[in-house]
C-alpha cells in the first residue's frame, strides 16, 4: 500500500482516506460512478447494434419494452424481410464472439455472474484488466447477433472488474478487493436494471446458497444508488416495464401461486441440467477450435429463430406482449422451451453473454402460461394473469439462483408492482426451499464457512468459540525443573519425558519458563556445560493458559512462543500461586479444531 501511494504522489491523502471508517462511502459513490456511466455506454451501444443487425440488415426489428425504447433510427426495418440474414445473424455473432474472448481473454466467456462469484471466492478478487474490455465488445457480438443471453451478467462481470481494477490500482488488501469488485458488479446491475436496492441485495446473496456477504451490503447500496442516478441522467428514468395496478393479495389466489411454484421446479431442474449438459457432454467433447464452437452454436440458434424469433437476444420485448395479454399459451409455452434450448447452445459452447436475463424471460414466460392458462379453466382463481409473469420471473430466477430476495426486490422496482410482494416471497420461497442442491451458478458456494475468502475468520471466529477446557486432559503429574536445575539433568529429563515441553518453576511453584528439546539440540552433546549451565540460563519466557481461555487466544500464544505445549494453570488461592493443571498441546487443539469444523459442515 506504501509503495502505491508513493507512486501516485498522493500518499497522505490515500493513507488518510483508507483508514477512515467512511472510506466506502468514497469507494462506493466512485464504484457507482464508474459502473453507471460503463452501464449506460454498453446499453446504448447494444441497442443501436441491435437495431441495425435486426432491423436494417435483416428487416425483422425486434419487440423493444417501454424503459428500453430510447434508440430509434430512421429506415430500421423498412425493407422487406430477410430471413437467411436472420438466421446468419446469431452464426456470425457466435464467431466474432469467439476470435475475441479466445485470443484475449478466455475467461469472459460464458455467463458474466458466475465469473464474478469466481472471482470473489477463488481469485482473491482479482479479474484482469483486459477482461472488461472482451467482455463488452463479445457480449455486443453475441447479443445484436441474435444470441440467446442477457446483458446484466456481462455488466456484473464489467462493473466487478472495474471493482477489482480500482482495488489494486490503491494496493488495497484482499479483503477490500473483493468488497470493491461487489461493488462494481451492484453497480452495473443497478443501473441497467435501474433497480438500485434489488442490484445490491442481489450482488451479495448471489454468492451462496444460504448466506449473504454483508460486509459488503454499505458500498454496494451506494454504488448501486449512484449508478442507478448516473444512468436515469443520461438515459432516462422510465421504468423497463408497463403493467396495470395491481390488487393486494386475496386467499382465492394462492393456489394459483402455488401451483405456479410447484411447476417452477422441476422446469428450473431442466432448464439447468440441459445448460450444463449441453456444455458438458456436447461442445467440450467436439474436436474443433475452441474460438468455433460459439458459432456452431450460433447455428443452432439460428435453425431454432426460423420457427420461433422471440427466442433471439435478451427477448425483453416479449415480455411486455406476455404482460399486454397479445401471446396465446401455446406461443408462450413453445417460447419458454426454445429460450432454454437457445440459451444452452449459446452460453453453452462459449459465447459472451449472461443467463440473468434469460432465466427471467423463462421465469416469465412458465407465469404466463399458468395465469393465462389457468383464467380459462378456473378465471375466478386467476383474475389477473399478467401478474403471474412477474411473478414467475422473480420465482424462476430465485429457484435456479438460490437469490430470492434480490430478485423479488428487483421486479418490483423494475414495474412498481410492489403489491405484487405477497406473492413474490410466496412463490420464491417454496421453488428455494425445493432447489436447494441445485444452482445454475457451478461456482456459487453453501455459505461463507465454505469460501475460501473467508478462511481466515473462520479460523478466528471457530476457535474464539471453543475453550481450552475442551481440549487438554487435567493432570497433576507434570514434570517440572527449578532455574537451578543442571544441564545433564535437563537432557536426561528431556530423552525421557512423554512431554514436549517442561515447565520451570521456582521454590514457591510460580510458573518462570518453558523448556523445550529445541533449545538444548544446539548443545545437547555438550557433557562439560552441566557445570556451567542450568535451566534459568537457556529456558524461554514463561507462556500459560487458563481453563477458560479461548482457543483463539492459545493458537497465538503458540505462534508467539514456538512451543509445541503450553502450561494450565488453575485460578491463584489466597495463600499459594497458581498451580500447572495440565499441558495443552498444540496438536490436540489443531485436531478439535478440525472436528468442529468437520461437524459444522455436516450441520
Amino acid at each position: 500500500m506504501v509503495v502505491v501511494t508513493q507512486q501516485t504522489g498522493r500518499s497522505g491523502f490515500l493513507a488518510r482516506l483508507q483508514d477512515s471508517p467512511t472510506r466506502w462511502i468514497a469507494y462506493g459513490i466512485v464504484m457507482g460512478l464508474a459502473s453507471g456511466l460503463v452501464a449506460a455506454l454498453f446499453f446504448l451501444a447494444l441497442e443501436v447494434a441491435s437495431q441495425l443487425t435486426f432491423g436494417l440488415l435483416a428487416g425483422m426489428p425486434q419487440p423493444i419494452p417501454p424503459g428500453d425504447a430510447v434508440v430509434h433510427l430512421e429506415a430500421v426495418g423498412s425493407g422487406e424481410p430477410r430471413r437467411w440474414v436472420f438466421f446468419l445473424l446469431p452464426v456470425v455473432g457466435g464467431l466474432l464472439s469467439g476470435l475475441l474472448v479466445y485470443r484475449f481473454a478466455p475467461e469472459a466467456e460464458g455467463h458474466g455472474t458466475d465469473e464474478m462469484i469466481r472471482a470473489f471466492h477463488h481469485q482473491r478478487g482479482v479479474i484482469r484488466t483486459r477482461v472488461p474490455f472482451v467482455k463488452g465488445i463479445a457480449t455486443l457480438c453475441t447479443l445484436a447477433g441474435g444470441g440467446s443471453a442477457g446483458k446484466e451478467g456481462p455488466i456484473m462481470q464489467i462493473g466487478a472488474g472495474l471493482g477489482s481494477f480500482l482495488g489494486t490500482r490503491l494496493g488495497l488488501t484482499a479483503r477490500d478487493r473483493r468488497v470493491l469488485l461487489l461493488a462494481g458488479a451492484a453497480g452495473g446491475l443497478g443501473a441497467i436494471f435501474r433497480a438500485p436496492l434489488g442490484s445490491a441485495i442481489t450482488a451479495i446473496e448471489v454468492l451462496y446458497h444460504e448466506d449473504f456477504e454483508s460486509d459488503a451490503l454499505i458500498p454496494c447500496v451506494i454504488s448501486s444508488v449512484t449508478a442507478y442516478v448516473l444512468f436515469i441522467l443520461l438515459i432516462g428514468g422510465q421504468r423497463i416495464f408497463a403493467v396495470p395496478e395491481f390488487p393486494l393479495l386475496t386467499p382465492l389466489e394462492v393456489p394459483g401461486y402455488l401451483l405456479l411454484a410447484l411447476i417452477t421446479v422441476p422446469v428450473g431442474w431442466g432448464y439447468i441440467r440441459l445448460f450444463y449438459g449441453t456444455r458438458d457432454r456436447v461442445f467440450r467433447r467436439l474436436p474443433i477450435p475452441r474460438p468455433l464452437r460459439p458459432m456452431l452454436g450460433g447455428l443452432g440458434v439460428g435453425l431454432i429463430g426460423l420457427t420461433f424469433p422471440q427466442a433471439y437476444g435478451a427477448g425483453w420485448g416479449y415480455i411486455q406482449e406476455a404482460l399486454d395479454g397479445q401471446l396465446v399459451i401455446q406461443t408462450m409455452g413453445w417460447i419458454l422451451l426454445a429460450k432454454i434450448l437457445a440459451t444452452s447452445l449459446t452460453i453453452g459452447s462459449g459465447g459472451s453473454g449472461g443467463v440473468f436475463g434469460p432465466t427471467l424471460f423463462i421465469g416469465g414466460m412458465l407465469g404466463g402460461v399458468i395465469g393465462y392458462g389457468g383464467q380459462l379453466i378456473a378465471p375466478e382463481l386467476f383474475p389477473h394473469p399478467s401478474a403471474y409473469v412477474l411473478v414467475g420471473m422473480a420465482s424462476f430466477f430465485a429457484g435456479v439462483a438460490s437469490a430470492p430476495i434480490g430478485a423479488m426486490l428487483m421486479v418490483t422496482e423494475m414495474t412498481g408492482g410492489y403489491a405484487l410482494l405477497p406473492p413474490l416471497m410466496l412463490v420464491s420461497v417454496v421453488a428455494i426451499l425445493l432447489m436447494r442442491h441445485i444452482s445454475i451458478y457451478e461456482n456459487q458456494l453453501k455459505d461463507r464457512f465454505h469460501s475460501p475468502a473467508h478462511i481466515a475468520d473462520l479460523t478466528i471466529n471457530v476457535l474464539e468459540e471453543m475453550n481450552v477446557s475442551d481440549v487438554f486432559n487435567e493432570t497433576i503429574d507434570i514434570p517440572t525443573v527449578t532455574p537451578g536445575t543442571g544441564f545433564q539433568a535437563l537432557r536426561e529429563l528431556i530423552v525421557a519425558s512423554r512431554e514436549a515441553t517442561v515447565p520451570v518453576v521456582d521454590s514457591d511453584g510460580r510458573l518462570v519458563g518453558l523448556l523445550t528439546a529445541e533449545q538444548l539440540r544446539p548443545v545437547m552433546d555438550e557433557h562439560q556445560l552441566n557445570y556451567v549451565v542450568v535451566a534459568g540460563d537457556i529456558c524461554a519466557p514463561p507462556f500459560n493458559l487458563h481453563r477458560d481461555d479461548d482457543l483463539y487466544r492459545a493458537h497465538e500464544l503458540f505462534r508467539a512462543s514456538g512451543c509445541p505445549q503450553i502450561p494450565v494453570l488453575d485460578v491463584a488461592r489466597e495463600g499459594r500461586p497458581p498451580r500447572i493443571i495440565g499441558m495443552l498441546d498444540y496438536r490436540d487443539m489443531m485436531r478439535a479444531y478440525g472436528q468442529e469444523l468437520a461437524r459444522r459442515r455436516e450441520t
